[in-house]
């Protein structure tokens, strides 16, 4: 049977880039005739792109595998990613899997499908990831309201924790005329918003022709894309304070397309921890970038990153981190635990925190994280903000985010999706999100 005559489904793990890569991976196989269906329905083959993040890669990924062919005995496993890419000989162990496809080769992953057969023995198309320099480009295009565009890929600095370098390769860039061109494309296909997505998007620019050097900065970029017509909102997903410079504070601030929101990486708010982790900052910069966005943009949203655990956290470590992080303007946390990954330089450090204390000091910025969500969302309660409304009736609901990423709701209406609307911010709600009075 020809693959224009099968079935294929797709399931995620880790970040926005990934999503984004997916769903080019996704219009590809269908452009050769595959229809897209879900995990459940039992697809004739199973795309798993993975992350490497966490220690749960492999216990996610054996889970989905497991799940796909509880559905379809003879579903066509295929495992790509992050994870695919740094252990694909573990990968290749698991029942079930037939076929490894690493990093250089992800985005042509057609190329190595037959007739779907299923394989006594695992293939691996993987490469060591030096040989990775070449910038491929990627977004998402799976709802009606927004879209996740890859502007930059790889990383080149050397943080000790982080397994993304080896599994990415070098800090690479798509050209300017490209990412311009794909936000046009966007436009005419009725999106309404784009999140830029990468690595690093701050080192945007480097490796942009294949070479090491800029040939653009990140300010150029957004300068230009600030100029596309037809692009109402223009989301930055998540950029280095040391790359956060004030040229690109001020821009944010006066665009009328780049939203009020910032997400930026501390990972901890203490200078010892810092420096251990061999991040490019120290928390006075943090404060400084923070500090510059709430005087000049009061309203906006701003998001954090934090480890805890880290090797040589001490009790009194993580309560200067977390003293730090209370009396900060922000609105709210992503706590990530510390994870032993292979072949990081933070494996060997001394002094390993108890995994029941690490679980612990999580569950404490979880809660000042919700504490910091509620306040800065109730600041805003009565006042007036632009929402772009999403597809989901929940009980007939609608959610949707307001331009300084507050999640509201209103009485769902087919007609209203997609759209952007005026309106108050009212009262929280038992979905945790807030009423919106439309104007």
């Amino acid at each position: 049977m020809p693959l224009s005559e099968k079935t294929v489904a797709f399931h995620t793990l880790g970040c926005k880039l990934n999503f984004a890569e997916t769903s080019t991976i996704a219009r590809d196989l269908n452009n050769a005739g595959m229809k897209t269906i879900k995990l459940e329905h039992g697809a004739d083959l199973v795309v798993i792109n993975t992350c490497s993040v966490t220690e749960k890669a492999d216990v996610e990924c054996r889970s989905i595998v497991r799940k796909a062919l509880r559905r379809n005995s003879k579903s066509f496993i295929v495992v790509t990613g992050c994870y695919a890419q740094l252990r694909p000989s573990e990968i290749a162990s698991m029942d079930g899997v037939d076929i490894v496809i690493g990093a250089a080769d992800k985005l042509h992953l057609r190329r190595f499908l037959t007739d779907l057969e299923k394989t006594p023995k695992t293939e691996i198309h993987s490469c060591e990831i030096g040989n990775v320099e070449n910038y491929q480009s990627a977004y998402s295009l799976g709802d009606r309201t927004r879209a996740f565009l890859k502007v930059q890929d790889g990383c080149d600095y050397k943080c000790t924790y982080c397994t993304i370098p080896m599994a990415r390769g070098i800090s690479r860039s798509a050209s300017l005329s490209q990412v311009i061109f794909e936000a046009e494309n966007l436009v005419l296909k009725g999106i309404q918003e784009v999140v830029l997505t990468g690595v690093n998007i701050g080192d945007y620019g480097k490796g942009e022709f294949g070479n090491k050097k800029h040939e653009h900065r990140f300010i150029d970029l957004l300068i230009a894309l600030d100029k596309v017509k037809g692009l109402d909102r223009i989301r930055i997903s998540s950029i280095e304070p040391n790359l956060l410079t004030n040229e690109v504070i001020d821009f944010i601030a006066t665009s009328k397309r780049f939203v009020p929101h910032l997400h930026i990486p501390l990972q901890s708010g203490n200078n010892e921890i810092l420096g251990k982790m061999k991040r490019r900052y120290n928390r006075q910069l943090y404060k400084e970038r923070v500090d510059r966005i709430t005087a000049i943009m009061p309203d906006a949203c701003i998001g954090v990153d934090v480890i805890v655990g880290f090797p040589g956290e001490t009790e009194e470590h993580f309560l200067d981190s977390y003293e730090f992080l209370s009396n900060l303007q922000i609105s709210y946390l992503h706590v990530f635990t510390y994870s032993e990954r292979p072949n990081t330089e933070a494996i060997h450090l001394p002094d390993s925190i108890p995994k029941v204390e690490r679980k612990a000091r999580n569950h404490r910025l979880r809660l000042l994280s919700a504490k910091k969500t509620k306040v800065f969302a109730e600041s805003h309660i009565d006042t007036t903000h632009r929402v772009l409304w999403e597809d989901s009736n929940r009980n007939g609901r609608m959610q949707g985010y307001t331009e300084n990423y507050i999640k509201v709701s209103s009485v769902f209406s087919l007609e209203r999706v997609g759209s952007l609307e005026y309106g108050t911010i009212g009262q929280i709600q038992s979905d945790e999100c807030f009423e919106f009075k439309t104007i």
